[in-house]
């Protein structure tokens, strides 16, 4: 098919409406332009086409042979596609909304929350995949990313949700109320670090600090990596947003905060997004504001 022989789409949907209708005021209704924009269209593909579409008898419109084959083609085209956007329109409105994000993520902000989004939006069907790996996206498959850093992720859009540093925490029956604890002592204990990600190895690396081979680290997903800490199973990195409620009660020790710009991010893929998803970043924009 040679895309540059074929005329403009616009004055095909003219002369099929025309076609149709048998008129161009009836035309014009059905594509809800003005009777002269409908005649002039015509009067451009006939032009292109090098043939006769269309005769006036007084008041009567009639198509010619050569018209009348190009309706039924027409009629035929545009009716597939019409059941073809129908079909993938229908499917799409009826398939969840899939946001993926980290598992501490997910049980440390977002679930607590959820229930005022499912109060105002019970309609919307939501499936939450709660994976430390980045996911990529991929029509009608992943509509939103709730991730952790700064923001930067090439060819997809971005908006900052929530900005919170990483903090280094662990129980008071692990390492105690010594207010002289140094980041170099960290090493004598046990670690924990959200599976799939690398935050221990890498605080250890840019501080300079060697690992204490007695001591492993732990990958655990992010919600359980959160229940050992507070269980004094190992010391452990999140966004302090996760832990406020921890710290201010004193399960959790406060050792270290990394005062690094970087924060939690919705991404999503450019262009117009379906309203499930509109709905959602509305909500999510408002729960935000109230951190």
């Amino acid at each position: 098919m040679s895309w540059l022989d074929l005329p403009p789409l616009s004055a095909l949907r003219s002369f099929a409406a025309l076609a149709q209708t048998g008129s161009v005021t009836g035309a014009a209704a059905a594509l809800n332009v003005t009777h002269a924009a409908v005649s002039q269209q015509i009067r451009a593909l006939e032009k292109h086409m090098g043939v006769a579409l269309a005769r006036r008898q007084g008041r009567t419109l009639t198509l010619t042979p050569d018209g009348a084959l190009l309706a039924r083609a027409l009629n035929d085209g545009f009716e597939t596609m019409a059941n073809a956007v129908a079909a993938l329109m229908q499917t799409d409105a009826g398939r969840p909304l899939l946001i993926t994000t980290t598992p501490s993520f997910a049980s440390g902000w977002l679930m607590p929350r959820l229930a005022g989004f499912r109060a105002e939006h019970p309609e919307i069907d939501l499936s939450i995949d709660p994976s430390a790996t980045v996911k990529t996206f991929e029509p009608g498959d992943v509509d939103i990313a709730l991730r952790y850093g700064g923001g930067n992720w090439p060819g997809l859009e971005s908006e900052l949700l929530l900005s919170s540093p990483i903090v280094v925490v662990a129980a008071r029956s692990l390492v105690g109320d010594d207010p002289d604890l140094s980041l170099a002592a960290l090493t004598d204990f046990p670690w924990l670090e959200e599976l799939g990600a690398n935050e221990a190895t890498a605080w250890f690396a840019r501080r300079g600090l060697a690992r204490n081979p007695r001591h492993g680290i732990t990958s655990l997903p992010g919600n359980l990596m959160m229940e050992a800490a507070r269980a004094g199973q190992g010391v452990a990195i999140a966004a302090r947003a996760f832990l406020e409620a921890d710290i201010a009660a004193g399960r959790m020790r406060l050792l270290y905060e990394d005062r690094e710009k970087e924060g939690y991010w919705m991404v999503t893929r450019p262009g117009v997004q379906r309203p499930p998803l509109r709905a959602f970043v509305r909500w999510l924009r408002r729960e935000s504001s109230k951190s």
